[in-house]
């Protein structure tokens, strides 16, 4: 296998690991979100806390294996800080996020546009504080709930995950993770903990959401970058194992990179590689 094989083959799993993020979250907020909007007189907290988290167990199984299932910036972030993904690689993922976001989003107003006397414009499922919380909570008290919330729901994705697949049960603790998170956040803030979610619905209620979008953007990545920071210090294992699969990956590298070589300049074995004349 040359290196153009090898480039080849990284890049469609680039592609596909994109698609999968850009679904996964389309779904999450469509059905999720969809639930709080058109559904959430009916069924109230517990049923929105297992809406979100079923959704995302749905997912795990369907895409998890491929991207691990994050469907979320501040899990992204989580991951990079960790090092278990690149900087391009999250970069493609959020842009994919976001996206979904906004198409599940989208396809949300479309729906709810046909019921008559539902509510979008400052409502449509977004998150507040204050004036636009159930309970009045106040702008500090949101900054806190919502990083401490990401935190929980970071922390148990890089517990549950060995790299960045979710497989098995793997997705069993993270969607449990985002109910028990709903069930505490609804009534407090709706529940941010991710910014995509928070966002997308955001740009189609209007103002009243827009103006206080900003604490739900940069709470989760707070809650994420932290979660990662102490899971080193929690599952130290886990370091050693990333420490010895980079070493492992460069060594690999490095043979194929010097058989390449060999390959395209026609050169006999070298010291070590096989016979001498």
């Amino acid at each position: 296998m040359d290196m153009r094989t090898i480039t080849e083959n990284r890049t469609a799993a680039d592609q596909r690991a994109f698609v999968c993020e850009f679904l996964g979250t389309l779904v999450l907020v469509f059905f999720a979100v969809g639930a709080a909007v058109v559904s959430g007189q009916y069924i109230g907290t517990l049923g929105i806390a297992f809406a979100f988290g079923l959704v995302l167990l749905a997912v795990a199984y369907a895409v998890g294996p491929i991207s691990g299932s994050h469907l979320n910036p501040a899990v992204t972030l989580g991951m990079l800080v960790a090092r278990r993904i690149t900087v391009r690689t999250a970069v493609e993922y959020w842009i994919a996020q976001v996206l979904g976001g906004i198409a599940g989003a989208a396809l949300l107003l479309l729906v709810a546009k046909q019921v008559p006397g539902l509510r979008t414009h400052g409502a449509f499922g977004t998150n507040g504080y204050g004036y636009r919380s159930a309970v009045g909570v106040n702008i500090f008290g949101a900054f806190v709930v919502e990083v401490i919330m990401t935190f929980l729901l970071v922390f148990v994705y890089l517990a549950v995950t060995h790299r960045i697949a979710v497989v098995g049960f793997d997705g069993l603790p993270i969607g449990m993770a985002l109910v028990v998170i709903h069930l505490i956040g609804v009534p407090l803030t709706g529940t941010g903990v991710n910014p995509a979610r928070s966002l997308a619905p955001a740009i189609f209620a209007g103002s009243p959401a827009l103006t206080q979008v900003w604490l739900f953007l940069v709470a989760p990545l707070v809650g994420g970058a932290l979660a990662a920071v102490v899971h080193e210090a929690t599952h130290p294992a886990f370091a050693a194992a990333r420490a010895a699969r980079a070493a492992a990956a460069e060594m690999e590298t490095a043979v194929r990179a010097d058989g390449l070589g060999d390959l395209r300049g026609g050169a006999a074995p070298g010291p070590g590689r096989g016979p001498q004349a």
